[in-house]
């Protein structure tokens, strides 16, 4: 084995090479680091106590691995055999794990990394004897794992506490959910090795809890002092740093996850593995849902709520009374609290709103599908109108897109909201209008006369010669007095009326001027 040096090419000392059939006990440490780590196997993971009347957290578990025994990790798409040189980037820091002993050939080792050995794993030199399934003298590169991006969707799994994978049943969630949220736990699953990226739209990435080589951290303390250590700069790199806070949603009507800063993130990945174009939709108007990067076909209900809300119990409320039935087997349900952006005429940001939203969407397509979608959507605004007092929800307003149909509707709750507010409006107007009348019949306040023009004015008789020599006016920008309507009174020279004809000061020119 043979570290590259930092020229790009291979130190001028003899290259160190493997003893036939010697295995190489690496240490599981950076490479160079006199202190090895020692792999625990069996490891019994600890789950964690759940506060009563808490909302359970989710467990989220990342599926890229840096082993390296798994095959899509080098760039042959196998792993190395016997008679290979196995290349390693040498800027690359990384850590790799490896579950069993391999034979090779040679091997270039990074500047900065570690290899994490399970039990009787190792590395032996290759003795030359053939090898049908090997090819002689190939090298195979380690991919670069810097790409796999904490905020990539794709990369993460929901698993049970135990770190089973969950069954694809009738819930999902949107696209901000399928990344950790500040509330739920972590896991990298044991006897891996792994690399992730961390940049973030936020300084800090808040979690419960992370799991890792079989080992949980849930407190803050436990997680810094991990992070002093040399092994967490090989696993996570990038502008933003976790959190682990050790607690859980303390609010029994849920909190919001808390990615929305970076959804931009989460789209762009989500799009760039899609062809970086969201799928086109087989309705009209789709709906976009909040937290999810493109529009969707079927319903969105949103739930204003008050303190009596249970959010665990709502949702198997609707999975036991309504998603269970037959009828709606083909019907997949999403239902978090969301935060709604209020804004001031539409465009400026005013406040967030908390509420619950729930998306209805179908597994399949056509009428059939639409029509059941439609249908459960009723029957959920039906149970809130006969039961949303009970279960803590004061309204439930409702949009439907399925195929060419597109509505709304809104609960009884809100709908009477809505004549409320409205008649208030109105009440307001007519006070705001009142009031003005009377302050001006007070003389207290004096409105613009507004003369407007009326096409029978213009068939009147021209005015007598003496009327309409009176047609002088108040030039605002300076103080000259109208001429007079005395007919007494003499009137200057530059003002007498000649053949009908209207004259009047210009201060901006001499007197004389006028005369002439």
């Amino acid at each position: 084995m043979q570290h590259e040096d930092r020229n790009g090419g291979v130190p001028p000392l003899p290259p160190l090479l493997l003893q036939p059939r010697a295995l190489v006990p690496l240490p599981a440490a950076p490479f160079g680091s006199p202190q090895p780590q020692q792999k625990q196997r069996g490891a019994v993971l600890a789950l964690p106590q759940r506060t009563p009347g808490a909302v359970a957290a989710m467990y989220k578990q990342w599926i890229p691995n840096t082993n390296f025994e798994t095959a899509s990790n080098w760039d042959k798409g196998r792993v190395p055999c016997a008679s290979n040189v196995v290349h390693f980037q040498k800027n690359e820091a990384i850590s790799v794990f490896v579950r069993s002993p391999h034979a090779l050939t040679d091997m270039y080792l990074p500047l900065n990394g570690e290899f994490v050995l399970a039990s009787g794993a190792g590395f032996a030199a290759f003795d030359g004897s053939w090898d049908p399934g090997c090819d002689s003298g190939a090298t195979v590169r380690f991919t670069d794992a810097k790409h796999h991006a904490w905020f990539n969707p794709t990369l993460w799994q929901a698993v049970t506490p135990s770190g089973e994978l969950e069954p694809s049943g009738r819930i999902f969630s949107v696209d901000e959910e399928r990344v950790p949220c500040h509330y739920d736990d972590v896991i990298f699953q044991p006897e891996t090795s792994f690399r992730v990226n961390v940049d973030s739209s936020r300084r800090v990435i808040h979690l419960r809890s992370i799991s890792l080589m079989g080992q949980e951290l849930s407190s803050p303390e436990a997680w810094a002092e991990y992070l002093r250590g040399p092994f967490a700069p090989l696993q996570f790199h990038g502008n933003g740093t976790l959190q682990v806070t050790g607690t859980g949603c303390p609010d029994k009507s849920g909190c919001a996850c808390g990615n929305t800063p970076d959804l931009p993130r989460i789209c762009a990945a989500l799009l760039e593995a899609s062809g970086r174009q969201c799928p086109a939709p087989a309705c009209q108007s789709p709906l976009q849902p909040l937290g999810h990067c493109c529009g969707v076909c079927g319903a969105t209900i949103n739930l204003d709520f008050t303190p009596d809300f249970d959010l665990q119990k709502y949702r198997d409320r609707l999975v036991e009374a309504l998603l269970s039935q037959p009828k709606y087997a083909s019907v997949r349900m999403a239902i978090s609290k969301v935060h709604k952006e209020q804004t001031f005429l539409g465009v400026i940001p005013r406040s967030s709103t908390p509420l619950i939203q729930i998306v209805l969407i179908g597994d399949g397509a056509g009428v059939q599908t639409s029509t059941t979608v439609e249908q459960l959507a009723a029957d959920l605004m039906e149970d809130i109108a006969q039961h949303g007092e009970a279960l803590g929800i004061s309204s439930g307003k409702m949009e439907v897109a399925t195929g060419s149909t597109f509505s709304r509707q809104a609960g009884s709750h809100a709908l009477s909201r809505i004549i409320a507010g409205t008649v208030l409006g109105l009440l307001f107007g007519l006070l705001f209008l009142g009031g003005i009348l009377f302050l001006h019949r007070k003389g207290k306040l004096r409105l613009p006369a507004l003369r407007l023009p009326r096409p029978w004015d213009r068939m009147e008789e021209p005015m007598s010669p003496e009327l309409a020599s009176d047609r002088g006016f108040d030039n605002p920008m300076f103080d000259v007095e109208p001429p007079s309507a005395d007919p007494g009174e003499e009137m200057p020279q530059e003002m007498v009326p000649k053949d009908h004809q209207v004259f009047y000061l210009n201060p901006l020119y001499d007197a004389s001027e006028t005369e002439t």
